[in-house]
């Protein structure tokens, strides 16, 4: 709690008690009130409790901890990419991905004082990479801070009239500031995908599309992505994400994050796994998941 800024405090302490009283109905997110996160668990959960949780491994750990349900975490964003850490994050949480939303990002620039004097916005670095091009046309210098919303709250706390904040409108009358300027963006196409994690996935329906996501490791052999990521090719399954990462800081061995249209049970996708099993170190399926929205063949 005395991670947050003094204004986002009693609305956080309002909104945990109420999430702690139902843990069944709770729904725990990274950011203060009026993030993109708690806006992406209003819509997704209606009739849940959001939980604000300073950290993303703070979300996690409620989860673990039987505070809430489930978590609802940003892993990319059309413009800025994947989200830091969350490719670390998700293997090592031991929940599973039990669905997907995708939340179109708008920004505005609020704080006290006049516009004209704004010399600084203050915002998570993931909106301040999708605004880039934006802050630099304004002569805005980025600010960097672990969240949306809780920037809006530092503004309000420090009361400084040169620096603003770069969040969700609805953030503005949390935290009494002044909006200057509304539908900040890079681009019109700014989307960010959240996936949904928990303890474990219920059973999945019957019919409807579906995603899988999974990490391997390649051994360290030519060819070895190659020969991991054929079975895929000749089975017919859409991959429609393919990421790498290091680990351990070796240069070494390379891990990789993996999304594909199916599921396991189907023959090509079961085909396609097996092949990646046998050509791989080690590979890890973190949830199966219904599509919030169709993938271009």
């Amino acid at each position: 709690m005395e991670n947050f800024a003094a204004p986002a405090r009693p609305i956080v302490e309002r909104m945990t008690q109420a999430a702690l009283a139902e843990p069944r109905r709770a729904v725990a997110f990274q950011g203060a009130p009026g993030a993109n996160s708690h806006m992406a668990v209003l819509e997704a959960f209606p009739t849940g409790l959001p939980l604000p949780c300073f950290s993303f491994e703070d979300a996690i750990d409620a989860v673990r901890d039987g505070k809430a349900d489930c978590a609802m975490i940003p892993i990319e964003n059309s413009l800025h990419g994947r989200v830091a850490d969350i490719h670390f994050l998700l293997p090592e949480s031991g929940l599973t991905i039990i669905g997907e939303h995708f939340l179109p990002i708008r920004y505005a620039l609020m704080g006290i004082g006049e516009r004209a004097g704004i010399r600084q916005a203050m915002s998570h670095p993931q909106a301040l990479g999708q605004c880039r091009l934006w802050l630099k046309a304004q002569d805005i210098a980025p600010l960097s801070y672990p969240d949306t919303a809780g920037a809006a709250a530092v503004v309000a706390e420090e009361n400084d009239p040169t620096v603003a904040a770069l969040a969700p409108p609805g953030a503005a009358p949390l935290y009494g500031l002044t909006i200057f300027e509304n539908d900040v963006a890079d681009a019109d196409h700014n989307m960010t995908r959240f996936v949904v994690l928990a303890r474990s996935a219920p059973p999945l329906r019957d019919h409807g599309m579906f995603m899988t996501t999974f990490v391997f490791e390649v051994k360290n052999v030519p060819a070895a992505l190659y020969k991991a990521l054929g079975g895929f090719a000749t089975n017919g399954v859409n991959m429609t994400k393919l990421e790498s990462y290091q680990r351990g800081g070796s240069f070494a061995a390379t891990e990789f994050y993996c999304d594909i249209v199916g599921r396991p049970g189907d023959p090509a996708v079961d085909r396609a796994l097996d092949e990646l099993r046998f050509h791989t170190k080690s590979m890890r399926v973190l949830g199966t998941y219904p599509q919030a929205r169709a993938r271009p063949e």
